[in-house]
């Protein structure tokens, strides 16, 4: 272990060999920094706050968030409606934040229901289905009566979003998991939803 002894080994340009158990162990050893924890596209993560004027089924997702996680069906959008002619000129638009990005962003978001999580989570109710709407500020708005089934409150909570891209993920999320749906706990049939 060239860690252990007094005087470690090197190499012809006089840097130190790292041992095995300096590549496993800490921060930048293997299992921290690429088996425990990877990023993920389509994901996204904030603080939780009260979103009183939103119905049950929906939730505030930041400008930003949301301009992140629905940025290729954003671009896509564009060319489409022949208002960017390739995806370099599509990005800068969406880079400069013109007006007509947010409102191809709402028609976007209009058709992609995303996916709360509050870690830990422990049951199915830990996983929620949400309509997604754009709110100002950088916190994602809930509902106050759909927190009991994230075990969820307003202290400074955070919760991660993800966007269902496939098919069948959007039709699962809009049949068994959105949040109008999931009223009764699964376990003993009690009302969730309650004042």
């Amino acid at each position: 272990d060239n860690g252990i002894r007094g005087q470690p080994m090197r190499d012809g340009h006089n840097k130190v060999y790292k041992s095995f158990s300096d590549v496993i162990e800490g921060k930048e050893g293997r299992f921290r920094e690429t088996l425990l924890g990877k990023r993920v596209d389509y994901s996204g993560r904030s603080v939780i706050v009260v979103g009183p004027s939103l119905s049950l089924h929906q939730c505030g997702l930041p400008r930003e968030i949301a301009i992140e996680l629905f940025q290729t069906f954003l671009i896509r959008g564009l060319i489409r409606q022949h208002l960017a002619s390739n995806i370099g000129i599509a990005k800068s638009q969406i880079r400069e934040k013109e007006p007509i990005v947010w409102e191809i962003l709402q028609e976007v978001m209009r058709g992609h229901p995303v996916l709360l999580n509050r870690a830990p989570t422990l049951h199915r109710l830990g996983i929620q289905a949400f309509q997604p709407i754009l709110v100002e500020g950088r916190a994602i708005c809930l509902h106050p009566l759909v927190c009991k089934g994230f075990n969820a409150d307003f202290d400074g909570d955070q919760m991660a979003v993800h966007v269902p891209l496939s098919l069948e993920a959007q039709a699962e999320a809009r049949l068994l998991m959105f949040s109008h749906i999931n009223l009764l706990s699964p376990a003993i049939g009690d009302p969730i939803s309650v004042p």
